[in-house]
């Protein structure tokens, strides 16, 4: 993570912001009075749905049990029944 003061961000505006936006690096930007974190909107996306499946009573440990299942154990497409 790049960490710059206000004042060199003000600076270098687009620059810091499409690094950001366009190749995922976060940017900590520093005052005095407090820090600020950017990140590329897909970051964001990434990090409010894994937020939202965790938040979901049960489905950690779905998803863990899922990861540790045979593959040869789970069903293909055209044995699901819809």
């Amino acid at each position: 993570m790049t960490t710059i003061n206000a004042l060199a961000y003000k600076g270098n505006f687009l620059e810091v912001f499409e690094n950001a936006a366009m190749y995922g690096n976060p940017v900590n930007v520093w005052t005095e009075k407090g820090n600020a974190v950017i990140i590329s909107e897909e970051e964001y996306r990434d990090i409010m749905e894994t937020l939202h499946v965790l938040s979901v009573p049960g489905m950690k440990e779905k998803i863990i049990e899922g990861l540790k299942t045979p593959l040869e154990e789970c069903l293909s497409e055209e044995e699901v029944a819809f």
